[in-house]
């Protein structure tokens, strides 16, 4: 009862190193290593160093970590990103959030959430990868009428 009360944090509670690496499905040496390459993150830190992650710190990192692992962005790329868009990712490229992941997992079941988080990353990638088909079939086609017309 106690372990409930203790890990049953409310979705604006600040979140440790370890908490918020649990949370991402990461290391806590790749969280550390990320607040060295991206300024954005900026955790408190409070007396001896120890690291406390906002809400809006988490969702940051869930979203490039969507980019780097599944989208296949590189650490410079999301870099750029970053800086083109003033530290803020676009909302079309950082499709996934803490509270979506928060929500589709349920008190009972903890791990539903990441499950829904996978099972939704996986259905963008391949529509993602569907909407590219479609793009080329889309220009064969518009180059097979061009043909059409230029020859009857």
């Amino acid at each position: 009862m106690a372990e409930n009360r203790r890990t049953a944090k409310s979705d604006s509670a600040f979140r440790t190193i370890s908490e918020a690496a649990k949370e991402l499905g990461l290391q806590q040496h790749v969280l550390r290593f990320w607040e060295s390459k991206f300024p954005q993150i900026k955790p408190m830190k409070r007396a001896g160093g120890r690291r406390y992650y906002r809400p809006e710190d988490l969702i940051l990192l869930a979203d490039i970590r969507t980019l780097l692992h599944d989208q296949g962005y590189t650490i410079k790329g999301v870099q750029k990103l970053l800086d083109q868009h003033k530290g803020k990712l676009p909302s079309e490229i950082a499709v996934t959030s803490l509270a979506e992941t928060a929500n589709a997992s349920s008190a009972d079941s903890p791990n539903t959430g990441v499950a829904a988080n996978a099972s939704f990353k996986t259905d963008k990638l391949m529509l993602t990868n569907l909407l590219g088909e479609l793009e080329s079939l889309q220009g064969i086609l518009k180059l097979t009428l061009q043909d059409i017309k230029k020859n009857p």
